[in-house]
């Protein structure tokens, strides 16, 4: 609450209460922050209606309430108020506060209620640097009137709540006598020493002298009412004395325990807590209390500052754009090369106002709260930071993968261009590219503060380069190693499927032999090609043996898709020796072929077909003769026919007691159930359905065999002769009465004859009379029409011949 008509605010009323914010809003509206610690504070004490108020109106322009003698003599200042000393008046400086208390000894509060008075002039002592003690001049030298009494509890009580400071106490003598001020300033001055010397003081204080707390002034004005022109004048030489009093030598005195213009709010505050709860005080503590919590107070406010700083708010949500749009360029542009700079730049301004604003606290209390200062910001600064790296991070690790997609595709696959060379090369540049970028949008303030969450950072882009790197290089083997399978593959299927359609006696030998010669090759090849990965020898050595096993598992493979085909093979085979002669031409049975050798050699083929489809033999023991033995022993089964018996007992290399064991097995001797493709079972249930199928190809030809026989003989049988001449006697005879007929048995025969040539007759019945007949019906009428032909072409080349001689012999 401010006097009606004046800028002045009560600081502390009446019954006691600190107007703390009032202070507040006085110190920020008149600036006091900016003073630091260049202003001063000048308190008066004295009795009520002194002219207390109308002293400090004319010594520093101020506005206070001044008692209205023409209503009587009562109490006008209530509590204790403050004003800054006008700056109409241009000779006080620097800033001074002016402090008016209630006056003392007032009827108002009567004659046993002193204790705001002691507390109110007890406050002043502690927080003015000047204390100017109102006195009448006839007073002096009384025990009550001159403030003795108030004096002697105001120092014992300071000694014992502060630690005392050295201040101005200045004696003001109103209304001065004839009394020269020599002999009044000598009586004042012994009689304050003796309150000083009898005053039980603490012990380190006992010996003390006044002066080393206080520094003692007297001065008189003459009446105000009665010599108004004089009383004003001195009081401008007085003004005068309070000009630069902070200086060294000014009235401010001792200026160690003075707090800055920012803190004075909160230090009065608690001072007056203090003398209220009757604490002890000390003041070299409270300044460290005061700077500690003034400290923070503006560091809390610079931080809250930059939170809402337009050019902070703007580079925050541009971090937080590229982390929502990290392919944005425009917004990866403005995050690049900029974020440090700018954060260092906010953040140093910050730090500089606070600086500026704290400059006059303890300097231990400012530093840690700088530190507080700086420390709370980079907290508010890491989140946007650590965005930024990560898109740092993320830009390094796309350079990373562009460059290794670049320069692997530029590498062949066989080539020893050392893919761990360029994954190295890559690395190198996209940690490089990071390291930079981030030391770009290192804050400076964070000095190593941040060093942890980028190490973790770059700690992860490594982890990602090495995965990433770790992937192709997978990818890079594999597309090697399927490279040379690819080549195996070519190199070994077709030869292998041949071989093995062959089925000779040394098929697997011959396979054997590829199969080493192409893997030795390809796994020459691999391991040269995979010298720039830098495998470990247990990593080649793998890849080297998986190339070996893919190359044995073509040959398997290819194997296993001819022994699903056995018995069509077999079934082949049987064909090709059994329908084939010796020069690979198509057999045409006649009575010469014999036809049970040859079905025994061609069933003996397909066995050994079998022998070589019934397993891989890969190994250097060829047990290929023992597979083949004992599927011998199926050509004397039980249910076989004649020739099956007559070509399996002129073999006498068929052991058939030990032979039927292993058909009667489930695996065959020396070969492991891996290698195994037809187990002795199968084998039997093959040859058993390769029999069955075979056996009509086997009765086509035994009928084959006998048509051809029986068509070589055109004559009838003698019984069919005496028939034909008993039964056609009588034709004969006609025949021999009427030889007109003569002549068309001639033509029927030449006829017959003619058609028995051109049909071959003897070729087309030697399958039996029912094929010949059907296939001679099909050929009879384009014959007959190919013998007429024949004869009416020749009828007219004789008819143009006999023309001819005609006109040769008319010529001649």
């Amino acid at each position: 609450m401010a006097q009606e008509g004046a800028a002045a605010i009560q600081v502390i009323d009446d019954a006691g209460n600190f107007n703390e914010a009032d202070l507040v809003e006085f110190c920020r509206s008149m600036k006091l922050a900016e003073c630091g610690l260049s202003y001063a504070v000048v308190a008066i004490v004295g009795p009520q209606s002194s002219g207390k108020s109308t002293l400090l109106n004319h010594l520093f322009n101020t506005k206070f309430s001044e008692m209205d003698a023409l209503r009587g003599r009562d109490q006008t200042t209530k509590g204790v108020w403050l004003q800054r000393c006008q700056e109409e008046l241009n000779v006080v400086t620097p800033c001074t506060l002016v402090m008016d208390l209630e006056g003392t000894d007032g009827r108002e509060r009567g004659e046993d209620d002193t204790a705001f008075q002691k507390q109110s002039a007890l406050f002043a002592l502690a927080v003015a640097d000047i204390v100017l003690i109102n006195i009448w001049c006839h007073d002096v030298g009384r025990e009550q009137a001159s403030n003795k009494p108030l004096l002697k509890t105001v120092f014992q009580v300071m000694m014992r709540l502060f630690s005392p400071r050295k201040i101005t106490l200045m004696f003001v003598l109103r209304d001065r006598t004839k009394t020269p001020l020599s002999v009044l300033q000598s009586i004042l001055l012994e009689d304050v020493k003796k309150v000083w010397d009898t005053l039980p003081k603490p012990s380190k204080f006992r010996e003390t002298p006044i002066e080393e707390f206080f520094t003692l002034e007297v001065t008189a004005l003459a009446n105000y009412e009665e010599k108004e022109e004089q009383f004003l004048k001195e009081v401008s030489q007085l003004r005068s004395r309070f000009h630069n009093s902070v200086a060294p030598g000014g009235l401010a005195g001792d200026r160690r325990a003075v707090v800055p213009g920012t803190g004075f709010p909160f230090s009065s505050h608690e001072i007056w807590k203090v003398i209220r709860e009757n604490k002890d005080l000390d003041l070299p503590a409270h300044k460290v209390m005061v700077a500690t919590v003034r400290c923070e107070e503006i560091a809390n406010e610079k931080l809250h500052d930059l939170s809402i700083d337009e050019k902070w708010k703007k580079l925050e949500e541009t971090c937080s754009c590229s982390k929502k749009n990290p392919s944005d360029a425009a917004t990866v542009v403005s995050v690049e090369g900029s974020f440090g700079k700018k954060a260092s730049s906010l953040l140093g301004k910050y730090v500089a106002e606070y600086e500026n604003e704290a400059a006059f606290f303890e300097e231990g209390v400012r530093t840690a709260k700088r530190n507080y200062l700086i420390s709370r910001a980079l907290d508010l600064m890491q989140p946007s930071y650590e965005t930024v790296v990560a898109h740092h991070r993320a830009q390094a690790f796309n350079r990373f993968k562009e460059e290794m997609q670049r320069r692997t595709a530029e590498m062949p696959i066989t080539a020893d261009q050392g893919f761990a060379d360029v994954v190295r090369c890559c690395s190198e540049i996209a940690l490089s590219d990071f390291d930079q970028a981030c030391e770009d949008a290192h804050v400076v303030q964070a000095g190593a503060t941040w060093k942890t969450t980028l190490s973790r950072i770059r700690e992860k882009l490594i982890r990602d380069i090495n995965m990433h790197a770790q992937s192709v290089r997978v990818m890079k083997l594999q597309e090697l190693t399927s490279s040379f399978e690819k080549q195996l593959e070519v190199a070994i299927a077709e030869p292998v499927s041949s071989l093995l359609d062959a089925a000779s006696p040394d098929t697997w030998s011959s396979i054997r032999v590829l199969l080493d010669q192409e893997k030795q090759v390809a796994i020459e090849g691999l391991a040269a090609a995979m010298a720039g990965f830098e495998q470990t020898q247990e990593e080649k050595s793998s890849a080297l043996i998986g190339l070996s096993e893919f190359a044995r598992s073509i040959v398997e493979k290819k194997a296993r898709e001819e022994t699903a085909q056995a018995l069509i093979r077999m079934k082949d085979r049987f064909n090709t020796v059994f329908a084939h002669d010796n020069e690979s031409l198509p057999r045409v049975w006649g009575a010469q072929h014999n036809v049970r050798a040859i079905t025994r050699d061609a069933r003996i083929a397909a066995l050994k077909l079998l022998a070589v489809l019934a397993a891989i033999q890969l190994d250097s023991k060829n047990p290929h003769e023992g597979i083949e033995v004992a599927l011998m022993t199926l050509l004397n089964e039980s249910g076989g026919s004649d020739i099956a018996a007559e070509g399996s007992s002129e073999r006498s290399d068929v052991t058939p007691g030990e032979s039927s064991n292993v058909l009667a097995s489930s695996k065959w001797p020396g070969i492991s159930p891996e290698d195994t493709l037809l187990t002795p079972g199968q084998c039997r249930k093959l040859w058993r359905q390769f029999k069955a199928e075979t056996e009509y190809t086997i009765s086509q030809a035994l009928s084959a065999q006998e048509a051809s026989r029986h068509g070589k003989s055109w004559m009838p049988p003698p019984w069919a002769i005496a028939a034909i001449i008993i039964l056609g006697f009588n034709e004969f005879m006609i025949l021999l009465r009427n030889p007109i007929y003569l002549p068309f048995v001639l033509v029927a025969f030449l006829l017959g004859k003619a058609l028995y040539v051109h049909l071959d007759l003897s070729h087309e019945f030697q399958y039996g009379a029912l094929p010949g007949i059907m296939s001679i019906s099909t050929k009879l009428m384009p014959t007959v029409m190919a013998i007429f032909k024949q004869l009416v072409n020749a009828g007219e080349e004789e008819s143009e011949t006999s023309s001819v001689s005609q006109e040769q012999m008319k010529l001649a």
